[in-house]
């Protein structure tokens, strides 16, 4: 069997009849087919200044996989690099290794290491508190072995896409809550509404089964995110009781996207309260365009953006 044939994409489901069972298939089966060299042209090859591998950490009562990437030549060999937190996208399905072309990017021109967490993914006994703890937990430890891992704990930001980017939103407020400080976020395509009101805006309804994210898909996510009686404010960025004092955000909105406008009012959300927020609007580009700039021209100035965004913010 070719590899192209043992890593060819699985048929779409029909998500809201799925089973527990039929859900880890699916995932299994697509996660294989997104970290295929097959796909590279959809994903982009990742930049040849960068060393990629897979690490293992030890967190509290688990072990989770982090992919690290680093500048493969510098010439200020043993200073820290700032760090950048990385959290992909997809909420139950997704890997790291989507993303290799933006980061290994980003690590390589900023530089900076990049750590993308390869959080518990949501499932019938998995809700979204465990892939929001990963990403803190992650993030903690990394800051607090700084040394180990060559980087500034002073420079610091937090990187997420689509559920990727709740996560990073909550991480940025959890880190104000312990008086840690964060340089930036950057938010792309973020879902950050769990409640009911997450499928009641004008781009829901403008938008409601794209390519990459159809109205099904965002029922069966928030069906797995918030288990019956949880309070969804609590996983919901938008609907924080405060927003003042996080670190400057980039919030980047592809307009054919579902999930345009929980973006575009979570910017308005941090500035009302005092926090620095950039929108920035890609017309024409839909939801998980950063993942595929194979085939969404946009990618690619949204990724230079993002790099500037964060050599601005994390300059020593």
């Amino acid at each position: 069997m070719s590899e192209i044939a043992a890593t060819k994409r699985p048929a779409e489901p029909d998500w809201l009849a799925m089973t527990a069972e039929e859900l880890v298939a699916y995932r299994d089966a697509e996660n294989l087919f997104r970290a295929s060299p097959a796909v590279r042209p959809i994903t982009g090859d990742p930049d040849p200044g960068a060393a990629i591998g897979w690490q293992e950490l030890a967190l509290p009562g688990r072990g989770l996989p982090v992919r690290v990437y680093r500048p493969s030549a510098r010439a200020d060999e043993g200073a820290r690099l700032p760090f950048v937190l990385h959290v992909h996208g997809g909420g139950f399905v997704g890997t790291a290794v989507q993303n290799d072309w933006v980061n290994s990017h980003l690590a390589a021109q900023l530089p900076a290491v990049v750590v993308s967490v390869e959080h518990r993914l949501l499932d019938y006994r998995t809700a979204l508190p465990a892939a929001v703890a990963d990403g803190w937990d992650v993030l903690q430890q990394v800051m607090r072995d700084a040394e180990q891992w060559g980087v500034d704990p002073a420079r610091t930001a937090v990187f997420g896409e689509s559920c990727g980017a709740l996560i990073s939103a909550m991480a940025a407020i959890r880190a104000r809550e312990s008086r840690q400080h964060l340089r930036a976020q950057v938010l792309v395509n973020p879902a950050v509404d769990m409640t009911d009101t997450m499928l009641q805006y004008a781009s829901v309804t403008q938008y409601p089964h794209t390519p990459t994210l159809a109205v099904p898909v965002l029922r069966l996510f928030k069906r797995l995110a918030v288990t019956p009686g949880t309070d969804p404010r609590a996983l919901s960025p938008l609907y924080a009781d405060s927003l003042d004092g996080l670190a400057p955000a980039l919030v980047v909105v592809p307009t054919h996207d579902p999930l345009a406008d929980q973006g575009r009012q979570y910017a308005e959300r941090l500035r009302a309260a005092g926090t620095s927020a950039r929108l920035s609007e890609y017309p024409g580009a839909g939801h998980a365009f950063l993942s595929v700039p194979g085939m969404a021209p946009q990618a690619e100035a949204a990724r230079a953006e993002i790099r500037e965004f964060l050599r601005a913010s994390l300059a020593g």
